[in-house]
Order: structure tokens, then C-alpha cells, then sequence
């Protein structure tokens, strides 16, 4: 069962999972987030969802769902939780910033 942590404010975070993957299995997806300029544990999980997905779809098909669409899917998702968060006051006044001037 996934893990959930509570943040330093409260909040609960996103549930997480503990995997031992062997040598060359980690190597080959570090290969792959380097590729796509992304960190491991973001490429495991858009790996993850497609494998997911393919299951749910039908299993043992060989038909893989490309990553622009579950990039598309995971990003839609994340905008549609930041826009549905109520924004809050900033705390305290805003800090006057000097400029100074070179001589």
C-alpha cells in the first residue's frame, strides 16, 4: 500500500511507493529520463501510467499509448488541480527592494 506523508504546512502529499529495481533496469531508465530531460522518479511515473493504462485497455496487446499523451493527460490533470485551488493572502507586506546605483 502507498505511503501518505503529510507536508511541513499539513497538507497531505501525493501517496508514494518504494521499488528496488535491479542494475540494469535502473540504468536503462535513467537512459530514458536523460533522453527526455526528466528526473528519474518523473519518468518512472509517466512509465508507470502508461503501463497502467495499457492494461486497463486490454493487457497483453503490444499497442503503446504514446508519452505526449499521457504527458498531456498528467499536465491537464495538474492544471485542472492548480486552477481549482483557492488562492491565499500573502503573509505580511511586501518587502521594499533597493536598487542601487553604480558610480
Amino acid at each position: 500500500m502507498p505511503t501518505r506523508q503529510n507536508s511541513s504546512s499539513g497538507k497531505p502529499k501525493s501517496p508514494r511507493i518504494q521499488v528496488v529495481l535491479p542494475e540494469d533496469l535502473c540504468l536503462r531508465l535513467t537512459a530514458l529520463a536523460e533522453d527526455e530531460s526528466r528526473t528519474v522518479s518523473n519518468m518512472a511515473k509517466v512509465l508507470i501510467q502508461q503501463g497502467v493504462q495499457r492494461y486497463e485497455q486490454g493487457g497483453d496487446r503490444q499497442e503503446a499509448a504514446p508519452v505526449a499523451d499521457a504527458n498531456q493527460s498528467s499536465t491537464e490533470q495538474l492544471r485542472n488541480a492548480l486552477e481549482s485551488k483557492q488562492t491565499g493572502r500573502l503573509r505580511g507586506a511586501p518587502r521594499r527592494v533597493r536598487l542601487y546605483r553604480p558610480n
